[in-house]
């Protein structure tokens, strides 16, 4: 879906990459942020691996201190870039929810060497344009990662 601008509806999700020099630029939205925080990870994943054909080998949940949006973008796709790097895990699939003022995420992962590398492995994210917010359709993020 890279380039394209997405056609959004409320309440529905997506994700796409665009066109950044030397890195990647991702946008992800939902209905709700929990759903826009979601679509982020999957739009990460997307950049440099085909996980369609993957199955998960393990599942880790992590709960994140609620804090501000911006910072609960910037923690969880730095989580899955950590679980990249040290452990070698690609999410495959991932739910995101708020329980008692914290956010809980499940991260379904496949080992990396079983998937199919597509791209630069994402190696940071950076706060440099990075943004989270409510809009008219619901929730939309934009955050630059350094490969």
């Amino acid at each position: 879906m890279g380039g394209e601008t997405p056609v959004r509806l409320p309440g529905e999700g997506g994700h796409r990459s665009v066109p950044h020099t030397a890195d990647v630029r991702i946008e992800a939205w939902g209905g709700s942020r929990e759903q826009c925080l979601g679509e982020a990870v999957l739009g990460l994943v997307e950049c440099f691996a085909d996980v369609s054909a993957a199955h998960a080998d393990a599942v880790w949940r992590l709960r994140l201190a609620e804090v501000s949006d911006d910072d609960l973008l910037a923690d969880l796709l730095e989580e899955v870039v950590f679980r990249l790097d040290v452990h070698g895990e690609v999410p495959v699939d991932v739910e995101v929810e708020t329980t008692d003022g914290d956010l809980d995420v499940r991260l379904a992962v496949a080992r990396l060497a079983r998937v199919r590398i597509t791209g630069s492995v994402p190696k940071a994210v950076s706060w440099n344009e990075l943004h989270m917010a409510p809009d008219p359709y619901g929730w939309s993020c934009a955050v630059t990662v350094d490969v």
